[in-house]
């Protein structure tokens, strides 16, 4: 996604080109992704940039990178995480290989594995950065904003039981992985599959070392409830991989939402902030 030309001929993000102006927008949004731990791909952050091409990007991070690097030089706080490096390629799963200017060496002479093992350490270094509020303070930035806070406030309150739609749609899940993307090898999946933690998942497809829980949203789910399940997606791939790791097992946990309507507009972010793998408008024949 962005080349090693474009990362060192970028400005720094204190001007009025529309890249920079991005930068301005982009480096809070990387830093509330580096507070959750987790990673973005380039077409989610251009569309929390409202951008239209991904493409794009190639300045706004090459930007990002330069204003970062003249910062590190004229403070007393030690290096700052390359913290470009959390911006993924979907297809890949890794970043594009433009931003090996951000490696030592320019990364010219890694393999693939090599390349993945040194950006997962550098992840995890932008992760455990204890000063990034002031990184913001620095360049006059603001903290990047809460997300969906009002939704997350009644997502804290119980939901009622069980309705119809709910038990329809999370059979129809188990007796046919493939309505949630997921191989039909997998086979039959179970239904109200419980947790050491005391949890429930809907749907658990469990085959070899592959465990995939599925937890279900019907139509009558609200926005909400929604919410509510991704925060049990999180859960539930947390205590999967304890319990595999309890058993000295090893397991390739993988956890799924799967919603009957359309996604949430008002509940993108969080759940790009969240990592939470999400299939929607599931259509079950009558």
């Amino acid at each position: 996604m962005t080349d090693e030309r474009t990362a060192e001929v970028a400005s720094n993000m204190f001007g009025d080109k529309l890249y920079q102006q991005r930068a301005r927008q982009a480096l809070p949004l990387l830093i509330r992704f580096a507070y959750s731990q987790s990673t973005v791909t380039y077409a989610e952050l251009a569309r929390q940039l409202e951008m239209s091409n991904a493409r794009n990007l190639n300045y706004v991070l090459g930007s990002i990178g330069v204003t970062l690097k003249g910062l590190e030089n004229r403070w007393d706080k030690g290096e700052i995480p390359r913290i470009a490096l959390l911006v993924f390629n979907k297809a890949e799963k890794m970043p594009g290989d433009g931003v090996d200017v951000l490696l030592a060496g320019g990364g010219k002479s890694l393999t693939k594995a090599q390349r993945k093992v040194i950006i997962k350490g550098i992840c995890s270094k932008v992760f455990s950065y204890a000063h990034w509020p002031d990184v913001l303070s620095e360049l006059g930035l603001v903290h990047p904003p809460p997300i969906a806070t009002d939704t997350i406030e009644k997502a804290r309150h119980a939901s009622s039981g069980e309705s119809e739609e709910h038990r329809r749609l999370k059979e129809a899940i188990a007796a046919n992985p493939m309505l949630v993307g997921l191989p039909k090898s997998l086979g039959q999946g179970e239904i109200e599959f419980p947790l050491p933690s005391g949890d429930v998942v809907d749907v658990l497809f469990r085959k070899g070392n592959a465990w995939v829980a599925v937890e279900v949203k019907s139509s009558i789910s609200n926005e909400a409830d929604i919410a509510r399940g991704l925060f049990q997606c999180i859960k539930y791939d947390a205590v999967l991989n304890a319990w595999r790791s309890a058993e000295c097992e090893s397991a390739d946990v993988r956890v799924v939402l799967a919603t009957h309507e359309k996604f949430p507009e008002g509940l993108q972010d969080l759940k790009a902030n969240l990592g939470i793998e999400v299939v929607d408008e599931i259509r079950v024949n009558q």
